[in-house]
């Protein structure tokens, strides 16, 4: 007969055993953990590589003569050469071209947001015959490419009398903007509950006021995105300056770059060195605003 000692140790054995197995498999789980994050971190490593290396080789091009990167274009400048962006700013017209860009960046965020809003809100939270429709309708200005759009505007800015003004510029710009900014603030209308509009209008809030008052305060992080969005591509712009703005005293800081390159040559220590100007005010609010706009593109645009 198995007496009750035997059993007692049989369990304790069997307990123990146990127990070792799950420390081994525990310990191969956090291993494989450390492997799969060690590969996780190299793969992002690596495509940080990739994305920061242009930036990078843009700063190295930017401290050199066009004689040394044509020599070595992965060479580091030794000496810098810090007088290239003075140089640019002086000659690339920066200061004059600058605070055009302010104002045309300004001008068209403004405007599309305005309208973005406007038209979001009531795409997402009035029922209308039609709205289907003319959502459909807007999103066709997502599918047109500019460039099949480029002779039609000319036209209409010449027959309105303000091709080669600011307005040839800002005008198409919100139009060109406005689709995309209904699509992004109609989602961001969507995710928010309408008990909260039917609260407002209990305690007597007009359709403006419900709006106004609670439905665009919640909206700030897609608001803030669609502002960065916006903001950045009218900073860009480069072909719509080019076409609809022939006066040199009106154009933005994307066409500064042409005074460094002729018909035969180009020089591209001085093009790098513009090109980092023209993208520092950018980066500098993309960091200053990260925050707000990573939080609304993952909250409302992927709803």
């Amino acid at each position: 007969m198995i007496t009750i000692e035997q059993k007692m140790r049989k369990i304790e054995s069997t307990t123990a055993a146990m127990a070792r197995r799950q420390a081994t498999a525990s310990r191969r789980y956090r291993l494989l953990r450390e492997v799969l994050n060690i590969i996780k971190y190299a793969i992002l490593l690596v495509f940080a590589f990739i994305f920061i290396m242009p930036f990078v080789w843009s700063v190295f091009w930017a401290l050199k003569t066009d004689l040394e990167i044509g020599r070595n274009p992965f060479s580091l400048p030794v000496p810098p050469r810090w007088e290239n962006i003075p140089k640019v700013w002086i000659q690339g017209r920066y200061s004059q071209y600058l605070p055009n860009t302010l104002i045309y960046g300004f001008a068209i965020t403004t405007g599309v947001c305005f309208f973005s809003c406007l038209a979001g809100y009531g795409l997402a939270k009035i029922a209308f015959p039609g709205r289907r429709l003319i959502f459909n309708f807007l999103l066709i200005g997502l599918m047109v490419p500019f460039f099949s759009l480029m002779i039609p505007l000319y036209t209409m800015m010449r027959d309105f009398g303000i091709l080669g003004t600011r307005w040839a510029l800002i005008i198409p710009g919100i139009g060109l903007g406005v689709p995309f900014g209904t699509f992004l603030m109609r989602s961001f209308f969507l995710s928010l509950p309408n008990e909260l509009a039917d609260a407002a209008r209990i305690d007597g809030c007009n359709e403006w006021g419900v709006f106004a008052q609670v439905m665009l305060p919640l909206a700030g992080p897609g608001l803030t995105t669609l502002a960065v969005f916006e903001f950045m591509w009218t900073w860009n712009m480069f072909i719509e300056p080019l076409l609809f703005i022939q006066r040199d005293e009106l154009r933005p800081v994307g066409l500064a770059i042409f005074f460094f390159q002729s018909r035969y040559t180009v020089d591209r220590g001085m093009v790098a060195a513009g090109i980092l100007l023209t993208a520092a005010p950018i980066v500098i609010m993309y960091l200053l605003l990260q925050r707000k706009f990573i939080e609304g593109v993952t909250a409302g645009a992927l709803k």
